[in-house]
């Protein structure tokens, strides 16, 4: 088994790092959907299967779908590419070094992270034990939360509808074009 957690965080990170990268933000949204499903795996492997289930639908289903969407209306591939800072470059290799060094001092000098893991409890993180909490304890911001993506949905349509009524220039347009 700790093979192919190993395999699969590789790809993981493999997939993150593809997608800062890429040049194509239709290919780093495509990135983005295999490392979310790829990070998912990876839940069911540590037991947390509503985790998982969660990640596929919000992550890869919604959200990576919104991007999508809004870069073909917005023709985000079609947009001249911005110049980057040179100091942008040697900062983001700073803090690579910096993060790199404080995961090494910690992988080395705590060698009982595997085994002072300690197993849940019987049904913790099951679908129906987080629907109970969500229900009971949680309610009140759950329905806010369904309020509030609502309001979002209804925005995207109201946004996205096409104007029915012609714009000015185009009555104009039309009166000219029949006058003369």
């Amino acid at each position: 088994m700790l093979v192919v957690f190993f395999i699969l965080a590789f790809v993981a990170v493999g997939t993150a790092v593809s997608m800062l990268v890429t040049r194509s933000s239709i290919y780093a949204a495509l990135f983005l959907v295999l490392n979310f499903a790829t990070v998912a795996v990876l839940y069911l492997i540590l037991g947390a299967p509503f985790i998982a289930l969660t990640q596929i639908t919000v992550y890869a289903g919604s959200v990576v779908v919104l991007f999508l969407f809004v870069i073909m209306l917005l023709g985000a591939e079609r947009l001249p590419g911005g110049e980057s800072l040179k100091w942008q470059r040697l900062v983001a290799i700073g803090l690579a070094i910096v993060l790199s060094a404080d995961f090494g001092v910690k992988m080395i000098g705590e060698n009982t992270m595997l085994t002072s893991v300690t197993a849940p409890p019987e049904g913790y993180g099951a679908p129906a034990e987080i629907g109970k909490i969500l229900f009971t304890k949680y309610a009140f911001p759950v329905e806010i939360t369904a309020v509030i993506l609502l309001v979002a949905v209804v925005g995207a349509i109201l946004l996205a509808k096409p104007d029915e009524k012609p714009s000015v220039r185009e009555g104009l347009r039309k009166k000219m074009d029949q006058e003369g």
